[in-house]
């Protein structure tokens, strides 16, 4: 005999939280114990924030066997496929900054993805620090706080007491993602808000055999019991030909007030007459840029081919 003792065999039946994914490959957090995860088959529709249940393989890889019951999922679309961002959502925060120089396409569109799943959105501005920008990116922003998003205020660099301060309330009790164009700080904000992000990053990263490409996967903090944050790679598009016509309508929260009030119940509020969201437009009352966006979107839906 060796001495040694051999580990307790694991339960056959399992149900762990997805924390990263990295092509076909997954990582399941089981009451702390990190499994390496895979579908059967050529299944892919798994996102971080998935709750599944797993059947192990070995100490410590399991397959998925289901996923349970979704409350939200957020991902994003183009022509040909969609691309599973998130499950179980109930915040959403768009990180922008003062320098570079944010889209405004990409914020719009984050904020209809968000009304379509159900899931609240808020806004983050970083770098406020850089004090001869800032009055601009504020004035930008104005479109979307006038909508009733929130907009919080911060310097990850500048103050970073004040930016934990700031957000880590807002963290509390929710599952949360932060998505953003590459330059705004999202990572200097995550690491903040989880100090031990890295080496988080690093062992998720061995585990899925990333190697160095440690920013092309999304993956999930644990906040404390009640409270999660997900990392989304900077990504400069956001695809949502997944949305349909009514979808895409009710996502819009200005629209709101005046649908039903179009002559025609079928109207696209493209260039029908008597329609009471081109009236709003006109007025003034609804943003014209909002308005060409949702046009564009209309479009995009028409095209899906999957």
């Amino acid at each position: 005999m060796s001495g040694k003792i051999a580990p307790a065999p694991a339960p056959a039946g399992l149900t762990g939280i997805i924390i990263a994914a990295h092509g076909r490959h997954y990582l399941a957090d089981v009451g702390g114990r990190k499994l390496q995860c895979v579908t059967r088959g050529k299944k892919t529709n798994i996102a971080v924030g998935d709750v599944v249940n797993l059947k192990m393989t070995s100490e410590d890889q399991a397959v998925i066997e289901s996923i349970t019951e979704r409350k939200t999922l957020l991902y994003r679309s183009d022509q040909y496929k969609s691309k599973l961002l998130a499950a179980n959502l109930s915040r959403l925060f768009i990180v922008v900054a003062t320098e570079p120089g944010f889209a405004d396409d990409l914020i719009s569109r984050s904020l209809v993805a968000a009304e379509a799943a159900g899931i609240e959105a808020h806004l983050i501005l970083n770098k406020t620090d850089v004090a001869d920008l800032l009055p601009k990116a504020r004035e930008r922003l104005l479109a979307y706080t006038s909508l009733g998003y929130p907009l919080h205020e911060v310097s990850a660099r500048a103050n970073p007491e004040h930016a934990v301060a700031t957000l880590m309330p807002l963290l509390e009790g929710e599952s949360s993602i932060f998505i953003g164009q590459s330059g705004m700080g999202k990572s200097s904000l995550i690491n903040l808000l989880v100090p031990d992000a890295d080496i988080a990053v690093r062992e998720i990263s061995a585990a899925l055999d990333t190697g160095k490409h440690t920013t092309t996967f999304t993956r999930l903090y644990s906040l404390g019991e009640h409270a999660s944050i997900i990392d989304s790679p900077g990504f400069q598009e956001f695809g949502l030909y997944h949305l349909s016509e009514g979808m895409l309508e009710r996502a819009f929260v200005e629209f709101g007030p005046y649908l039903g009030g179009c002559k025609f119940y079928n109207c696209r509020h493209l260039i029908e007459p008597q329609c009471a969201i081109l009236t709003a437009v006109a007025e003034g009352k609804i943003a014209k840029f909002r308005h060409t966006l949702y046009g564009q979107l209309l479009h995009e839906s028409a095209q899906t081919l999957y």
